[in-house]
C-alpha cells in the first residue's frame, strides 16, 4: 500500500476532528433551514414519533424490574436511546437537536427568521408525532401489558413531570439538551453506523438515568400518562412542564453546546 492509500485509508477510519465537526455541523444546519415547509414537517412529525418509540421502551423497561434505583434507570436510559438512534439514522427533524442550527446563526451565515421558521416548524410536527404515538399505543391495548403495570408506569412518569417546579424543569432540560446536543455532535464524528449509534448512547442513556427533562420525550409521556388514567394530569399541567423544559433545552443545547463550539472553532473564521 502506497503512501497516498495509507493516509486515505486512516482518514476514512479515524474521527473527525472537533473543527472539522463544527464546519459540518454548521453546513448541516444550513441546509436544515433551507428545506421546505413539507419535508421539514414531515420529518418532525417522524421525529416525534421516533422519540416516542424511545419512550415507550422505556416505560416498559420501567415496569417491574426489580433492579434498584440506579441500574434501572441506566437500563431504562439503554432502551430510551433507541429514540434518537433513529431519527440520526434513519433520517428525521428533531427540535432539540436542531438547537446546534445556533452555529450557523452565530456566523451570521442564516438568518433568525429562518432559525426560528425551522424550530417552530420542527417544534410543531415533533409535538404532532408524539401525541399521535400517545394516542395509537393507547388505543393499541398495550399498556395494558403485565395486568395494566405498563399502564401504572406511564401514569407515575407523566405524574413527576407535571409535578416539578418550574426552575427544576427548566435547568433539568438545560442539562438534557447539553447531552443530547453531544450526542448529535459526536454523530458528526463518526464515518459508520455503529460509530454513531455508539455515540449515542452513553449521552442519551446518561440524561435519562439522571432524571434529566427533553421537551419532545415529554410530549408523548405526560399525554401517553393522561391516556392511562392518570387523574393528576391537565393541560395547563402538560404545558406547565413544556415551557421551561423547552427553554431549558434551548439553553442547553443552542448556548452551551452551538455557541460554545462556534466560539472555539468558528468565531472570526
Amino acid at each position: 500500500m502506497s503512501q497516498s492509500d495509507q493516509t486515505t485509508s486512516q482518514i476514512n477510519i479515524d474521527a473527525y476532528a472537533p473543527a472539522e465537526i463544527a464546519r459540518r455541523v454548521e453546513t448541516a444546519g444550513l441546509a436544515k433551514v433551507d428545506m421546505a415547509i413539507l419535508p421539514t414537517l414531515a420529518l418532525s412529525v417522524l421525529a416525534g414519533a421516533f422519540i416516542a418509540f424511545g419512550a415507550m421502551y422505556f416505560t416498559m423497561v420501567m415496569t417491574g424490574h426489580g433492579l434498584g434505583f440506579g441500574p434501572s434507570r441506566a437500563l431504562g436510559g439503554l432502551a430510551f436511546s433507541l429514540g434518537l438512534i433513529l431519527v440520526v439514522i434513519a433520517g428525521a427533524e428533531l427540535f432539540t437537536g436542531n438547537n446546534l442550527i445556533a452555529m450557523a446563526w452565530a456566523g451570521r451565515k442564516t438568518t433568525t427568521a429562518k432559525l426560528l421558521r425551522n424550530w417552530a416548524l420542527v417544534y410543531v410536527g415533533n409535538f404532532a408525532g408524539s401525541v399521535a404515538a400517545a394516542v395509537i399505543i393507547s388505543l393499541s391495548g398495550v399498556m395494558s401489558a403485565g395486568d395494566g403495570q405498563m399502564a401504572a408506569t406511564a401514569m407515575k412518569i407523566a405524574e413527576a413531570k407535571v409535578a416539578l417546579p418550574f426552575a427544576e424543569a427548566f435547568f433539568r432540560g438545560v442539562l438534557c439538551n447539553a447531552l443530547v446536543c453531544m450526542a448529535v455532535w459526536l454523530c458528526f464524528a463518526a464515518h459508520t453506523v455503529s460509530g454513531k449509534i455508539l455515540a449515542i448512547i452513553f449521552p442519551i442513556s446518561a440524561f435519562v438515568a439522571l432524571g434529566f427533562e427533553h421537551s419532545v420525550a415529554n410530549m408523548y409521556l405526560i399525554p401517553a400518562g393522561w391516556l392511562a388514567g392518570a387523574d393528576a394530569i391537565t393541560v395547563s399541567g402538560f404545558i406547565g412542564n413544556l415551557v421551561p423544559v423547552t427553554l431549558g433545552n434551548i439553553v442547553g443545547g443552542s448556548v452551551f453546546v452551538a455557541l460554545v463550539y462556534w466560539i472555539i472553532y468558528l468565531r472570526g473564521k
